[in-house]
């Protein structure tokens, strides 16, 4: 088979390579000039995705920008960005610029997927409407489908291959054309019944993630009043073997899916005057987490008789998760603004993030970063830190992450 690949970022490159290594010819499109020219080179731009995979597939893998290509794929599979608007609602600009294109090129017998995360109901209102506007038929002419991305990046026990794949299409035969074909790259692929069903599937995963963590994020502060240690709490209640899910408070979060989607089903929510209260004030609750994260900055700088306004303040971590250099939605980055705001002089270090262009920072050497501050937050635990040398050496630490939980030392809070 020819795979078209639309969109070649933390999704859509390692499917591309998953399809590749499976024998077959792929064609990923992207308006990135500078990602097609890196892949047409060897050279991967993702962390998950190693120059050394690249490098059997120069024959099979091959990126371009042009939409006229897709029209020799047996499949064409879409893997934008579904972000928000500024109105924290669903911005789907990525998707119809990337099906507008599609449709005029689209022929008979052509299967299209949509991977991207998004509300019950875009695959086939907003979607087929437009592939539609070739004049082919759904069902008839080509075949629709919606298969929710499953990528955590950083991740390596579960991969493509391992991690089940779900699928809804329009018709009973595109939901068989699109099984037959993650069959090439997945041990498993799950039939549901429609595109919608697939799509509230993956908003459910994610947004049962959201609403467990915004329950911990909000112990965290009762725990903070209450002058009870929340990590040794959680880690007493997963002792027990049956009844609790451990989840771990943090900075807020982060990253292309958990802080964008309880927005997006609340979206479709309201279309049918119904209020998933629920679903809502947990997304409220990580929103303000990186509040709470700059009071407690403050609270600590003046327990040592010191102001943000002029102290010099270290972040430790900027991405949205340890191990990946995605700064998607990250808490560090609403923390740097407030602190900022408040006259604080702020650095930061992070192996991963080179530059935060948005704040005008680069990262500093730690070693001497650590030298120079009056306090280091720990807001992502990179696995290239040694922490015990970042509290011996900083003269006020506090840990965001609980990666400190083994360190006692005066100069330490935490969450």
């Amino acid at each position: 088979m020819r795979i078209g690949i639309i969109g070649l970022g933390y999704v859509g490159l390692p499917l591309a390579v998953a399809f590749g290594e499976a024998g077959c010819e792929v064609v990923g499109l992207d308006v990135d000039q500078g990602k097609i020219d890196a892949l047409n080179a060897g050279r991967s731009y993702i962390e998950d995705v190693p120059d050394a995979a690249l490098a059997p597939l120069a024959g099979k893998l091959r990126a371009t920008a042009d939409y006229e290509e897709m029209a020799a794929c047996d499949a064409v599979i879409i893997c934008v960005p579904t972000p928000l608007s500024d109105a924290r609602e669903p911005d789907l600009t990525y998707l119809i610029e990337s099906a507008e294109p599609l449709a005029k090129v689209l022929r008979s017998g052509q299967l299209v997927v949509l991977e991207s995360t998004t509300y019950p109901g875009t695959t086939r209102e907003r979607l087929q409407p437009i592939l539609e506007s070739s004049g082919l038929s759904v069902g008839t002419d080509f075949h629709l489908a919606f298969s929710p991305e499953r990528i955590d990046p950083g991740r390596t026990d579960y991969t493509v291959k391992t991690t089940p794949k779900l699928v809804g299409g329009i018709t009973p035969a595109c939901t068989e054309r699109a099984r037959e074909l993650y069959a090439e790259i997945c041990e498993t692929v799950i039939v549901l019944s429609t595109p919608e069903a697939a799509e509230l599937s993956k908003l459910l995963e994610n947004i049962f993630r959201s609403v467990n963590i915004a329950l911990v994020n909000e112990l965290a502060q009762l725990c903070d009043r209450l002058e009870i240690d929340v990590w040794e709490v959680i880690d007493a209640a997963s002792s027990k073997p049956f009844g609790f899910m451990r989840f771990d408070p943090g900075p807020g979060m982060g990253g292309h899916c958990l802080p964008v989607d309880p927005f997006y089903l609340a979206f479709k929510a309201r279309q049918f005057d119904f209020y998933p209260e629920f679903i809502e004030l947990a997304g409220k609750v990580n929103q303000a987490q990186p509040g709470f994260c700059v009071e407690r900055i403050e609270r600590a700088l003046n327990g040592v008789r010191k102001p943000v306004n002029g102290s010099r303040v270290l972040i430790l971590g900027v991405s949205y998760k340890g191990g990946v250099g995605d700064t998607r939605e990250s808490p560090a980055l609403k923390i740097i603004g407030r602190l900022q705001d408040l006259g604080a002089d702020v650095s930061y270090h992070d192996s991963f993030v080179p530059e935060l262009r948005g704040h005008e920072l680069t990262s500093v050497d730690l070693e001497q970063g650590l030298r120079e501050v009056d306090l280091v937050a720990i807001v992502t635990a990179h696995p290239d830190v040694d922490y015990e040398q970042v509290v011996a050496t900083a003269p006020l630490t506090i840990d965001f992450r609980g990666v400190t939980r083994s360190i006692e030392a005066d100069n330490l809070l935490r969450l």
